[in-house]
């Protein structure tokens, strides 16, 4: 009993986490697209975003050959279980798909909204490893505790070029609603949707990979890292 529970626990981790750096590269390419027109001449943002970028779709991979190792492919799950997702959703007002990028380009206080946003993910998604890497049923799967360690190494640099902007600009920082709305999600997560979703046997897995088609998904994977500043 304990054997299937820490498997189904494991999956259904790996299921969400596979998701979330999926949807984090490619919603990092839109990101890409506004500072590319908003400040062109900021390079040193442009790379570290790229860099951000190319560590989100490095995370994906690892995750994706945790489950081909499995032989299987992870649960078949939606927005609904990621964090940016949701968190776009209710600072924004709709999907990440609905998202206008050419209205954030023109709006300060919108690109502003975005950089914090994404910022305190990347915080909570740190502070979420940690937790991981003390879990019993963590610690069971080498090879996840791997993937974990190397994510808990990257993810300072994510946040980090997102907040110096907002720094160098003289943007305010993140404000209580914001850190309400970050911790809210948080925890529909964690004791809500996941409970849920680990007593669903219908939950079904996926059939093909999230990257299938993509062009060039390796696009910034081999670029030398730089320190985000």
């Amino acid at each position: 009993m304990i054997h299937w529970f820490q498997n189904r626990y494991l999956d259904l981790l790996g299921s969400i986490y596979i998701y979330n750096e999926h949807r984090g590269y490619t919603a990092i390419d839109r990101v890409l697209d506004a500072v590319r027109v908003r400040s062109p001449e900021n390079t040193e943002l442009i790379s570290a975003i790229e860099q951000h970028r190319a560590d989100e779709r490095k995370h994906y991979v690892m995750f994706k050959r945790w489950f081909e190792l499995q032989g299987k492919k992870p649960m078949r799950l939606d927005r609904h279980f990621g964090h940016i997702d949701r968190f776009i959703e209710i600072m924004f007002g709709r999907t990440i798909d609905n998202l206008d990028t050419q209205e954030v380009i023109d709006q300060d206080k919108l690109f502003e909204r975005m950089c914090r946003v994404i910022a305190l993910t990347e915080q909570r998604g740190y502070k979420q490893v940690e937790i991981l890497l003390g879990n019993r049923f963590v610690k069971s799967d080498s090879r996840l505790v791997k993937i974990f360690e190397i994510i808990k190494k990257d993810e300072p640099s994510h946040w980090a070029p997102y907040e110096n902007w907002l720094n160098q600009h003289a943007k305010r920082e993140h404000t209580w609603w914001e850190r309400m709305v970050d911790g809210f999600i948080h925890s529909e997560l964690l004791f809500l949707k996941l409970p849920v979703l680990f007593l669903n046997p219908f939950v079904k897995r996926r059939e093909d990979w999230s990257d299938e088609g993509e062009a060039d998904p390796d696009r910034y994977s081999h670029r030398p890292r730089v320190a985000a500043g």
